[in-house]
C-alpha cells in the first residue's frame, strides 16, 4: 500500500485524503484509517475513540448541516455522497464554504467547530466516520439550515426532491452572533515564576491559580469547562524540598505533583487536548557522569518525598495521549530564586558560602516557556525532553561568584562548602541530587537550541 495524499480546502484545518483504493473483480480494499500513514502526510494525531456508520438506503437522503464538539474523519464504505462544509468557528473564514463529491477512494478530515453535511448519490451508501471524543446524552451543538441563503450550498439534488428528517427542516440561519469560540490554551499556576513566563507567549490563554482551580479538589475540576481547551500548560508545583519531608508537606506534595498530573492526564484522555507538564532532575539520584549528563530514557530514581512525588507525576502524564513532559533544573524567573538571593547578598556586603559539589545548569523560565512554544508549534513528537540552558555545568557556588561578579563584587567573597558542611547539625533536610547536568541531545533534535546559562544571565541581572 503507498501513502495516501492530502489536499487543503479554503476551510482552515478541513483537509481531503486521496486513499489507496484497490480494485479487482471481486470488489475492492483500501486501509480506512491507518495511524501512521496519516499523521506522516500531515493529518493531525487526532486520537479516535469512536468509529460510527450511517447506512442511508436511499438515493437523495440529506443530513446536517451539524457542527459537533469533537474532530471526525469521514470516508464511504459503499455509494457516493455530496458533502458540504461550513465554517461556524468565529474570526475571518466564519461562512466559508467547500464541497465535494466522495466515493470510496475519498476521505475527509473535519475539525471541531466545522459544520458537516451530505447528501447521498446512490441508494445503499454507508457513511463511516471516526471521531475523537464519546456521544453523550444532553449534547447541543449548533446546526444551519441547509437551504441557508448565505452559505448557498449547490445541492445536486433539489432539498425539495430530498430526504430530511423534520429536526434539520427547521435548522436556523447562519447568525455570527453563534459563532463558535475556537479552543483556548490554559495555564495552571499563572501566578507562579513560570506561569508568568508562560503567560509572554501565549498571551491569549486563560490564566488559573490555586485559588481559582483547585486540581484536586473533585468538585471543582467537575465544573470547569474543559472542552473549551485544546492546550493546558501545567506549572503548577509544590516546590518545598525540605518541607516536603515533613508530615503535612508530604502529604501537599504528594497531592500537587502526583495527584493532580494524574487528574490532568486523565482529563486530557477524556477531552483530546495536549498536555504540557514540567518536572524536575531530582527524579535522577545524581550520579550519572556530567556528560553527556542525564538521559529522558534513563531510569528514575528519586531521592526524597519531592523527588518521589515529580517521579510520580512524570509516570502518570505519560499516560495522556498527547503530551508533552519537560524536565528541568534550577529555575530562574521572576519572584524569589537563588540568583536573586545572591545578588541580594552582594549588594549588602554579605559574604556567603555556597556548597560546590552540587552540579548542573540553571534554567530560566523564559527559555522553558520558548522551548514550550517551539515544540507545540513545530509540531515536534509527543514526549519528554531534557531542557535547561546550555553550556558547561557548574555548581552553585560558581554560580553564586558569576552573580557577584557581574554585581561588582569579587568572586573570591564566595566561599565554596560541601553540600555535608552546609547542612551540617540541620535537621528535616531533604537529600539532594549531586549531578544535575541534563543531556540536550533530544530537544536540540527536535530544532530548539538553548541559550548558554551565562549569557541568560547576564541579561537577567541587567534587566
Amino acid at each position: 500500500m503507498t501513502l495516501p495524499s492530502l489536499e487543503t480546502t479554503p476551510i482552515p484545518g478541513l483537509v481531503v485524503v486521496r486513499l489507496d483504493l484497490r480494485e479487482d473483480a471481486r470488489g475492492f480494499f483500501k486501509e480506512n484509517w491507518q495511524r501512521e500513514k496519516m499523521v506522516a502526510i500531515g493529518l493531525p494525531d487526532f486520537g479516535p475513540v469512536q468509529n460510527n456508520v450511517s447506512f442511508n438506503s436511499d438515493r437523495g437522503v440529506t443530513r446536517g448541516i451539524h457542527t459537533e464538539p469533537w474532530d471526525k474523519f469521514i470516508s464511504l464504505a459503499t455509494g457516493r455522497i455530496f458533502g458540504a462544509w461550513v465554517d461556524m468557528r468565529e474570526g475571518d473564514t466564519f461562512g466559508a464554504t467547500f464541497t465535494l463529491e466522495m466515493d470510496p477512494s475519498v476521505a475527509i478530515f473535519v475539525p471541531r467547530g466545522v459544520g458537516n453535511s451530505y447528501q447521498t448519490l446512490e441508494d445503499d451508501t454507508a457513511y463511516t466516520y471516526l471521531v475523537n471524543q464519546h456521544w453523550r446524552p444532553g449534547i447541543a451543538y449548533p446546526a444551519l439550515a441547509l437551504d441557508d441563503p448565505t452559505v448557498a450550498i449547490p445541492w445536486p439534488i433539489p432539498l425539495a426532491e430530498a430526504i430530511i428528517s423534520e429536526k434539520d427542516q427547521n435548522n436556523p440561519r447562519l447568525d455570527p452572533g453563534t459563532a463558535i469560540t475556537r479552543q483556548k490554551t490554559l495555564i495552571i499556576g499563572a501566578k507562579g515564576q513560570l506561569g508568568r513566563a508562560l503567560q509572554a507567549d501565549f498571551p491569549d490563554a486563560d490564566l488559573v491559580d490555586l485559588d481559582e482551580l483547585d486540581v484536586t479538589d473533585a468538585a471543582q475540576v467537575a465544573a470547569w469547562p474543559w472542552r473549551d481547551y485544546d492546550l493546558v500548560l501545567n506549572a503548577a508545583a509544590y516546590t518545598a524540598v525540605d518541607a516536603a519531608e515533613t508530615p503535612e508537606g508530604r502529604v501537599t506534595a504528594w497531592a500537587a505533583n502526583a495527584s493532580a498530573p494524574a487528574t490532568l492526564a486523565s482529563l486530557a484522555r477524556e477531552h483530546g487536548f495536549t498536555l504540557v507538564h514540567y518536572s524536575s532532575e531530582y527524579v535522577f539520584d545524581g550520579t550519572a557522569p556530567l556528560d553527556p549528563g542525564h538521559t529522558e530514557d534513563e531510569p528514575v530514581s528519586p531521592l526524597g518525598v519531592y523527588a518521589q512525588s515529580k517521579a510520580a507525576g512524570d509516570l502518570a502524564v505519560g499516560l495522556a495521549p498527547k503530551h508533552y513532559l519537560l524536565r528541568t533544573s534550577w529555575v530562574i524567573g521572576e519572584g524569589n530564586n537563588f540568583v536573586r538571593t545572591m545578588r541580594s547578598l552582594a549588594e549588602r556586603g554579605i559574604s556567603p558560602g555556597v556548597v560546590d559539589d552540587q552540579i548542573g545548569r540553571l534554567t530560566f523560565t523564559t527559555e522553558l516557556s520558548r522551548a514550550t512554544k517551539h515544540l507545540l508549534e513545530t509540531g515536534a513528537d509527543y514526549g519528554t525532553y531534557n531542557l535547561s540552558n546550555a553550556g558547561p555545568a557548574r555548581s552553585w557556588c560558581e554560580i553564586a561568584r558569576d552573580v557577584f561578579e557581574l554585581s561588582g563584587r569579587s568572586r573570591d567573597d564566595v566561599s565554596a562548602v560541601t553540600t555535608e558542611e552546609y547542612y551540617a547539625g540541620k535537621t528535616g533536610i531533604a537529600p539532594r541530587p549531586l549531578h544535575s547536568a541534563m543531556d540536550l541531545a533530544k530537544i536540540r533534535a527536535a530544532g530548539f537550541e538553548p541559550e548558554d546559562a551565562h549569557e541568560a544571565l547576564r541579561r537577567y541581572l541587567a534587566d
